[in-house]
């Protein structure tokens, strides 16, 4: 309570010094010499210094000043304007009325005009003696002293009444609480012994199936990207460095270093599971989709299938694709996974697969289409699950039977694309034979 009725002391003495500081700056900005203006001026001054003193809590106030070695005070408008606008002293240099202001002002007046804050002191009667540093035009010229006995006893009963009402709403609520709770557990007691058995054996169930599911889930997310992928793109460098040449020095930095750059995504991957989303999603990052998919299909494609077998690639970029602020190995991670589906899926057939890129301007997205000419997806993988999603981006689907870490790839791919990436991707069907997955990409 003291440091509430201290606090409001020191802002009703700002407040005050504030007003008549604002009032003087407007008073020199727009000077008038006429003498209804300086009545005016004057009669704001006294508005200023005497509506004060009529509110209950405000005892004393004034302006003290040195001048010559002496000390003044103002209580009147008319002192203060010919003080301001005629440099005029004022005739007695005390006031008895205010002795109390004069001497608090000597006390601290070397600190507060070196400091030019407000000081606040209480005395023994609980009032508040605030003294303002008075700085017009910018210069320091004295103090505005107040006197302040705050009336709190209007807050002290309203509180005392809440805490009355409080209080005897508190024990009836314990009191009800008490006996509900007393008859809670009187009727679980009865029931515990029955129902302790089975649901200790629910529980242990569920944990054993969660772990399981966790483990497995967890372990196959990983591996998917660490072993297979790493250990295809390993063998890829190795191949490199056999034919390295001083001819071809220049392309062979270039493809291994996106090589080893892809595994430092794929270790990145396994050892953050949900990794920050700058390191998915950043300005930084200025990714051609168009370089990523050749740079797919020619050195890791081609090197696996090469054009003797029964799979062929063709490519329809839009040279007009821009650019994205995704990591450039996410992009890879998403459209490999969508490009081996249409391969592992057409086995034993010759197909041919079409990746197209499409910039639309008008809608402002990026579409990048992956076709084949092979007998498409099971149809029952193209429902929607009960959230909404196909079947074939859904953990644990696949067409294979007994085949270990199968159904990964387009889960990984969807859930890198749109939880990651705020991308949309689907899948179809297409009527002249074979299947479609398709991406699209918002244009930021």
């Amino acid at each position: 309570m003291d440091l509430y009725r201290r606090d409001s002391a020191i802002r009703l003495g700002n407040l005050a010094t504030t007003s008549l500081e604002l009032l003087l700056e407007q008073s020199l900005v727009s000077p008038s010499l006429n003498e209804d203006s300086r009545r005016n001026t004057i009669q704001a001054f006294d508005i200023i210094l005497n509506q004060q003193t009529l509110q209950q809590n405000v005892d004393e106030i004034c302006i003290i000043f040195s001048s010559g070695g002496e000390i003044y005070v103002i209580d009147e408008g008319a002192v203060l304007y010919n003080f301001i606008f005629s440099q005029q002293i004022p005739a007695s240099p005390n006031s008895l009325v205010h002795s109390e202001a004069v001497k608090r002002y000597k006390q601290i007046n070397k600190e507060i005009e070196d400091s030019e804050q407000i000081y606040c002191t209480w005395d023994e009667v609980q009032s508040f003696h605030v003294l303002v540093p008075f700085v017009p035009k910018g210069e320091y010229e004295g103090v505005v002293y107040m006197k302040i006995t705050p009336d709190v006893s209007n807050i002290t009963r309203e509180i005392s009444t809440v805490y009355d009402e409080t209080g005897i709403i508190f024990t009836a609520l314990i009191l009800f609480g008490l006996l509900a709770m007393f008859y809670i557990t009187s009727y679980t007691v009865r029931e515990r012994d029955l129902a302790q058995e089975e649901l200790f054996k629910e529980r242990e169930n569920q944990i054993k199936a969660d772990i399981a599911h966790q483990k497995e889930a967890l372990f196959t997310k990983r591996i998917y990207h660490a072993h297979h992928k790493a250990e295809k793109v390993m063998g890829f460098i190795k191949e490199e460095i056999r034919t390295l040449t001083e001819k071809n020095i220049k392309q062979f930095k270039y493809i291994v270093t996106r090589y080893s750059n892809f595994i430092s995504r794929v270790i990145y991957d396994m050892k953050w599971y949900e990794p920050p989303v700058h390191a998915t999603r950043n300005p930084i990052f200025n990714t051609d989709i168009n370089a990523v998919i050749q740079f797919l299909v020619t050195y890791v494609f081609m090197r696996v299938y090469s054009e003797n077998t029964a799979y062929g690639f063709k490519l329809e970029l839009d040279k007009q694709l821009p650019i994205i602020h995704i990591n450039e190995y996410v992009a890879w991670e998403i459209i490999e996974p969508l490009i081996q589906n249409c391969i592992d899926h057409n086995k034993g057939q010759n197909i041919l697969i079409t990746i197209s890129s499409k910039y639309h301007a008008s809608e402002n997205f990026s579409e990048i289409s992956i076709i084949d000419n092979g007998k498409g997806i099971a149809p029952e993988l193209l429902k929607n699950s009960p959230d909404g999603i196909k079947e074939v981006f859904l953990e644990h689907t696949s067409t294979y039977e007994n085949a270990k870490n199968a159904g990964y790839g387009c889960y990984i791919a969807y859930e890198l694309s749109t939880k990651r990436c705020g991308w949309q991707i689907d899948a179809e069907n297409i009527e002249s034979g074979g299947s479609k997955l398709s991406i699209n990409i918002p244009t930021v």
